[in-house]
Order: structure tokens, then C-alpha cells, then sequence
């Protein structure tokens, strides 16, 4: 959905008179609808730094069958792995995805409840009969509120985004140009992020458009477009249209035809090219019907036209080529997805996705074979390889072997990689980046975690200190003094049974003066001890208070740091826990025996952050049994990733707080 603000549009629109309805009309047409409409609350996908990054958003939709078929925007559940609807009784139930058409940004969901049942269903009225002034009503969970209802009239039933505004201001979904086929129900009833794909209604109750983007004035799919669309995706799981390989404009202005559109473009070896068609014929009829195209607004009415013309069969042409009419004819082939849908491939550390026969022309390709890279993750496989891999290279061969389509690739990498986790396999990837062809060596595979392994033991003395500056000398009375304020003593250790208290400041060790005095001497103390061995008896010349005192601490081993505990990364939920370190029992005052494993990590977009787990939570439980260590954590995770649970309990604690998380993945197959 285009933000508000993105584009300002201002339509001056004559009044209409009697265009404030009663409220009985506006309670009559609410109460019809409102057992319909839905809150969509989806996860959903996008795909960047080699990645497929899950988030969730929420829309809306209608239910347009008692068999619970819901009409919304592809861009509310399009790309959705999960969506969840709740009712207008509050009920939640899930739903799963039936269809979607990023060129009418329509999709259809259907209604899984546990206990099949009817549902209450919308009826659509005839948004061709819409006249400027007409009161409709907008309605939808904007914000992902409850369902709300807004009024407004029909500001302009035939709205487009002009030609004018650039490129860039056009509405695109995965490629699609949205305003080639759609013109929009501007209205003036307030529309806001999350009524997307809600329905307009009229005073009948009936639907009559799909709400969809806000640019001042909202603009809705007009309704009898996204039932054609709708009833298509029922039958067929996809919009079938009619492609020809030719684009449209309107007449220019100096032309001296007096009907018919400018054909702008010719694809070669499309079905128009094949029939004679060229780029700057005028077409003046289609299959016996007239076409005509002065203005922006009456082109996508043509290709709406041109879309809906049987599949496979011969349409006689007229056109009009230097002054001169001529006909022809051109068979149709189905109109294919201009972006196929993007794939994570983890071994590779890349997302890509296959070639559309559009896309491989505009990127002159002499076929639709390879596999295009959308993104690479930094540091993964394909963005460490000499040279790596990059968005748009087209990936060909795989140790000598062809790759046509990502499905290829992933058979393939199965075969090279094997079940096996942690350890890689160098292959040869030969990909084209432009006009050139490349070579490069990948290291494909998931790493482990590597050991970090464990620093060498040093002594330690268990207490924290800041340097006693010069500054805090003078206001301490004692210019002189120089050394270590205690800052922390360690509850349980020596420095504590040698009686070390907060506030003590150390001068001196094994009667050697101290002579650090500022912030830059931080380590000295630290530095000194470590000279020692473990178990060492030193004396510490002590300042506490007035009062000079020596006392005996036999030295401590180091404690490991939290860079040396043993780590686990989980694939399928994308995160990294560890075992808890000294430092963090202290900081946290837990004792010996706290049980659990610090996150360390969570991935963006990971279905783990969709759980709210956090960096820095303390887990102690998963799907109900308790964790003690990164060992045990990934016996249980083994064990979930073989049975494959819907919803993943997890008890954290975070603070001084415990919460009770739910992880819902979806599985891959």
C-alpha cells in the first residue's frame, strides 16, 4: 500500500446534492456487512541480504462465501506464510492462502476453522454503476484496530495515478504495474494503514470496491474487477489473462487518426511481433471490437479488454500503419508472473528466484535457464567466494552442471551438500553478471559454531576497582595517593573471605607501591596480578578510611569470559544461545546452580524475533523441558525439528521478570 503522503493528489469534485444519507441507510448497509468483515493478522516475507526475513502485518479483508473465501489485497497477505483472521465476534481462526494477483493487488484467503462450518457472506453490487457523489462507506481495522466504519461520497470512479507524476510514482506489486489494468474508486472516506483490503460498500450493503491505497483521497479496486479476479483465483488457484507481448498508449495528440490506441512497444518473438504487429501502428479494432484511447483513464479499460480474450486461439487485428488499414491476426498465449517468487537458499547464503520470460528479456537473456540472485548475506558462503556473488548475477552452471531454475539449484546443492550439517563442499559456479561470464569457488555448507576454546588460566583477584585519580587524591585530602578504589568485591570468593570490602583502596602489592593515577592505567592492576600463579598468597597494602591495613589473599583463577562459553545456533528459528559465564551470575546475582543459557543473538525477520525472543533473555525452558546448558538446548531443539510442532513454548527470563513466549514456525516441506 502507497503511505499517505507518498503522493498528494487533489481532485476538486462537484458537490451533490442530498449526498449526507440517513443514518437508518448507513445502520441498514453496516449491519449487512459488518458480519463479514475481517482483521488479517499475517506473517509475511521479504527477502534481502541473502535472507527471508519474516514480519508481521495486519490488514483486512471480506468474506465472500459461506465456505469462508475471503477476498483482500495481495499486498496484505500475498506473500503471508501464516495468517490468522479474527471475525467481527472476535473469534480468531486460521486461514491459509488460495491465490494471489499482484497486477489487481487482489488475493483470496480461505477460512480453516478447527470444526468445518458456513460462514456469513457478503453480496457484491455493480461498481460500474457509480456515480461521483454517491455516499459509501469504508470499512476495515485501520491500525489493526477493532473494525471501524468511515463515510465519504465518490469523488472520481475512473481515478489513475497520471503519467506525469514519473516512473516512480507508479504502484507496483512484484513488478506489476497495478494501474495498467486498475482504475480506482477515488473516494473521500477516511482510510488508513490496515483498512487495506477491506470493502466499500454502498447503501445497499453490497460490495463495491476494495479498499486499497490513500492519497489524499482513498482509491479502492472496483469491486466488479476483484470478483472476476476473485472467482478466477477460485477456480484456477491464479489469474489467467491473455498476453500478447505489445504495450499501449494513447493517441498523441497530433495524430491524425481519429479512433484507435498507439501501439508503443513490440516484444520480439511474441505473438504480436509474430503476427506483424509494430511499435507506432495504430490499433483500431480487436477481435470486431473497436478500440479507442485519447486519455490516460480509457487505456486500462483496453487492456482489461485485451487481458479477458480466450487463451490459445487467433484474434483478428485491424491497425492502421502510414494512413493505411490492415489487418492481422495473433494467437494468445497465458500472461505468466512478470517476478517469480523469491526463495531462500541458506547453504548458499543468497536468495534468488527463477526467470520470467518478461524478466529475461529485459535482462537479454538469450533464455529463461539460471537462476537469478536477488541478494547475498554478508559473510555466507556466496559473499565470501573470490570473486563473490551478487544481486542480479544469473547463476548457469554448478560444477559443470546446467542449472535452469532454482528448483535445479536446490536438488542439486541437496546432492552436494548431503544431510550432513557443519561441514562444507568447495564447488565451481559459473554465473553471468551482464554481458560477461564468470567463474568463482563457493564453500557451500552451514557452519557450526566454531569452539572458541579456553584462554589460559590466569590469577585473578575477584574484585572490581577504578583508578584513584589525581583529582580524587587532592579531594580526598591525600594528593599523594595513588592506586585502586574497590568498586565491587565478589560475594563468595576470596577477596570476600579475605574480608575485602567496597570503598577499600588498594596501594600497594607485596609491599611494591602503586603508582597509577590516572584513567589510562586502568589495566596496571590487573596486569600485576596476572604475574602470578593461581593460588599465590599475596599482601595488599589497604587505605579504608584513615586507617592503613595489610591484608593476605591467595589469588583466584580467572574466571572464563563470556567469548569463551561453549554456543548453539539454531537454522530453523535463527538464533544463538550460550552457557552462562561467571560475569553473568554476578551481574545478575544468581547463584552456582541458576540453571539456563543466554541468548546472544536473534536474527531480524527470524521466526524467533517474531516470538519476542530477545538478545540477552535467560532461557530456561523449551516446549516444557527445562534447560541447563547450550548441550541440552540442542537436544531438545533436534527433537522439535523432527516433530515439528505448530506453536514452540519457551518460559525466558528477562530481569527480575519471567515471561512465557510462543514460537510459530512454518515448517519448509
Amino acid at each position: 500500500m502507497l503511505a499517505a503522503g507518498l503522493l498528494v493528489l487533489t481532485l476538486v469534485m462537484p458537490s451533490a446534492v442530498g449526498a449526507v444519507p440517513r443514518r437508518v441507510d448507513t445502520d441498514a448497509a453496516v449491519d449487512r456487512v459488518k458480519p463479514s468483515v475481517v482483521r488479517i493478522l499475517v506473517v509475511t516475507t521479504s527477502y534481502s541480504d541473502g535472507r527471508e526475513l519474516k514480519s508481521k502485518a495486519s490488514g483486512s479483508g471480506v468474506i465472500v462465501s459461506k465456505e469462508g473465501h475471503i477476498i483482500s489485497n495481495h499486498h496484505v497477505a500475498g506473500r503471508a506464510v501464516r495468517i490468522v483472521c479474527t471475525l467481527a465476534d472476535r473469534e480468531e481462526v486460521d486461514a491459509e492462502l488460495i491465490g494471489t494477483d499482484p497486477l489487481t493487488d487482489i488475493c483470496v484467503l480461505q477460512l480453516r476453522p478447527t470444526t468445518p462450518r458456513e460462514f456469513p457472506a457478503a453480496a457484491f453490487g455493480d461498481s460500474s454503476k457509480l456515480k461521483v457523489g454517491d455516499p459509501v462507506l469504508a470499512m476495515g481495522s485501520p491500525m489493526s484496530l477493532s473494525q471501524s466504519v468511515t463515510l465519504g461520497i465518490v469523488s472520481n470512479p475512473e481515478m489513475i495515478l497520471p503519467r506525469f507524476f514519473g516512473p516512480m510514482a507508479r504502484l507496483r506489486q512484484e513488478g506489476e504495474d497495478v494501474g495498467s489494468l486498475v482504475r480506482w474508486i477515488g473516494h473521500d472516506a477516511p482510510i488508513y494503514g490496515g483498512n487495506s483490503g477491506g470493502p466499500l460498500v454502498n447503501l445497499k450493503g453490497e460490495i463495491v470496491g476494495i479498499n486499497e491505497i490513500s492519497l489524499g483521497l482513498a482509491g479502492a479496486i472496483p469491486g466488479n474487477l476483484a470478483r472476476q479476479v476473485a472467482d478466477q483465483i477460485r477456480r484456477f488457484g491464479r489469474a489467467r489473462r491473455a498476453w500478447f507481448g505489445f504495450e499501449i498508449q494513447p493517441l498523441l495528440k497530433g495524430a491524425s487518426e481519429r479512433g484507435g490506441v498507439l501501439v508503443a512497444s513490440v516484444l520480439e518473438d511474441s505473438p504480436a511481433a509474430s503476427a506483424g504487429l509494430k511499435a507506432g501502428d495504430t490499433l483500431l479494432s480487436v477481435a470486431g471490437k473497436a478500440v479507442r484511447a485519447r486519455y490516460e483513464e480509457e487505456i486500462p479499460q483496453i487492456m482489461g479488454f485485451l487481458s479477458d480474450l480466450p487463451i490459445g486461439q487467433d484474434v483478428p487485428l485491424v491497425i492502421s500503419r502510414d494512413q493505411q488499414p490492415l489487418e492481422l491476426r495473433m494467437t494468445s498465449v497465458e500472461r505468466e508472473e512478470a517476478r517469480p517468487r523469491q526463495r531462500e537458499l541458506p547453504a548458499w547464503g543468497i536468495t534468488a528466484r527463477n526467470l520470467s520470460e518478461v524478466l529475461a528479456r529485459e535482462l537479454r537473456r538469450p533464455s529463461r535457464d539460471g537462476v537469478m540472485i536477488t541478494s547475498v548475506r554478508s559473510g555466507g558462503p556466496a559473499g565470501e567466494a573470490k570473486p563473490q556473488l551478487q544481486s542480479q548475477d544469473i547463476l548457469v552452471e554448478v560444477n559443470g552442471q546446467s542449472v535452469a531454475s532454482v528448483e535445479d539449484l536446490v536438488r542439486l546443492t541437496e546432492k552436494l551438500t548431503g544431510p550432513t550439517t557443519g561441514s562444507t563442499v568447495d564447488v565451481l559456479a559459473t554465473f553471468d553478471r551482464r554481458d560477461r561470464r564468470h567463474v568463482t569457488v563457493v564453500s557451500l555448507g552451514l557452519r557450526d559454531l566454531k569452539d572458541p576454546g579456553l584462554e589460559a588460566t590466569k590469577a585473578w583477584l575477584p574484585v572490581e576497582t577504578q583508578v584513584i585519580s589525581r583529582n580524587i587524591a587532592r579531594q580526598l585530602g591525600n594528593p599523594a595517593l595513588k592506586g585502586f578504589y574497590i568498586t565491587r568485591v565478589y560475594p563468595d570468593s576470596v577477596a570476600a573471605q579475605a574480608g575485602l570490602r567496597v570503598g577499600d583502596m588498594i596501594v600497594a602489592v607485596d609491599d611494591e607501591k602503586l603508582t597509577a593515577d590516572a584513567p589510562e592505567h586502568e589495566e596496571d592492576l590487573a596486569v600485576l596480578i596476572r604475574q602470578y600463579d593461581p593460588g599465590t598468597r599475596v599482601k595488599l597494602g589497604l587505605l579504608r578510611g584513615q586507617e592503613r591495613l595489610s591484608v593476605e589473599v591467595a589469588l583466584a583463577r580467572s574466571p572464563h569470559q563470556r567469548r569463551e562459553m561453549k554456543k548453539y545456533r539454531n537454522q530453523e528459528f535463527e538464533f544463538v544461545a550460550r552457557d552462562l559465564a561467571f560475569h553473568d551470575r554476578a551481574e545478575e546475582q544468581w547463584g552456582r546452580d541458576q540453571p539456563g543459557v543466554m541468548v546472544e543473538e536473534v536474527k531480524s525477520g527470524s521466526w524467533a524475533e517474531l516470538g519476542q525472543l530477545y538478545s540477552g533473555d535467560l532461557l530456561l525452558e523449551v516446549a516444557g523441558q527445562a534447560i541447563r546448558d547450550v548441550a541440552g538446548l540442542q537436544s531438545v531443539m533436534e527433537k522439535i525439528a523432527i516433530e515439528r510442532p505448530r506453536f514452540v513454548a519457551v518460559k525466558v527470563q528477562r530481569g527480575i521478570y519471567t515471561r512465557f513466549l510462543e514460537l510459530e514456525p512454518k515448517w519448509t516441506p
